[in-house]
């Protein structure tokens, strides 16, 4: 009832309420991310949704697309942009998000979208993060998000899995509100990104 009634409703109205709100700040950083990524302040990324359902994730750009003398992209570090990086410090690139879960991707809150190639990575307990929709923050997020491994992050989105309720997402997003602002939690040590799952060993 919760998961596919009052959740749903929820995430349409929050993400409706959302959009129009931030609109002014959206339109801004869509602009000044032209600029800096040259005319493209979108990130297009196919991603796993429920029950591993293929959809598009959409999120703001954060880093340019310069490459090496051998063609290869520059490392993550060197690519981010002054405004891109203001943007991930304070998760405003997670503001285009907002779109997928009100098209019905995304929720509000659940384990974090990965990506396709980790699908068949997952042993059976980790595919689990698959029985609900993806979120823009999850229980992950706010118990360490990318200071913590792989296995740790994915132990956390089960049991969110087997914990929904409109208390655990209350407390969720409340406590992603206290996370941005605090700025913890951000970048695994001193990288920008977590580093890719290669699998968790037997």
């Amino acid at each position: 009832m919760y998961i596919s009634i009052v959740k749903r409703i929820g995430d349409l109205f929050a993400s409706l309420v959302l959009l129009v709100l931030f609109s002014p700040l959206i339109l801004g950083i869509t602009l000044l991310l032209s600029i800096a990524n040259g005319g493209k302040p979108f990130f297009l990324q196919k991603r796993p949704g429920k029950d591993g359902k293929i959809f598009t994730i959409i999120k703001f750009k954060t880093m340019n697309d310069k490459k090496d003398a051998d063609g290869n992209l520059l490392p993550d570090m060197q690519r981010i942009t002054k405004i891109g990086g203001f943007v991930r410090n304070y998760s405003l690139d997670e503001l285009m998000q907002l779109v997928n879960v009100f098209v019905g991707d995304m929720s509000m809150v659940g384990p974090r979208p990965l990506l396709v190639a980790y699908l068949p990575l997952y042993n059976q307990e980790q595919a689990r993060r698959h029985e609900v929709k993806p979120g823009i923050t999850g229980w992950a997020q706010v118990n360490g998000r990318n200071a913590i491994s792989w296995e740790e992050k994915f132990e956390l989105d089960v049991w969110y899995v087997d914990h929904v309720s409109f208390v655990t997402d209350f407390k969720i997003l409340w406590k992603t509100v206290e996370k941005v602002f605090k700025r913890e939690g951000v970048s695994a040590s001193e990288a920008h990104t977590m580093p890719m799952f290669t699998g968790t060993p037997d």
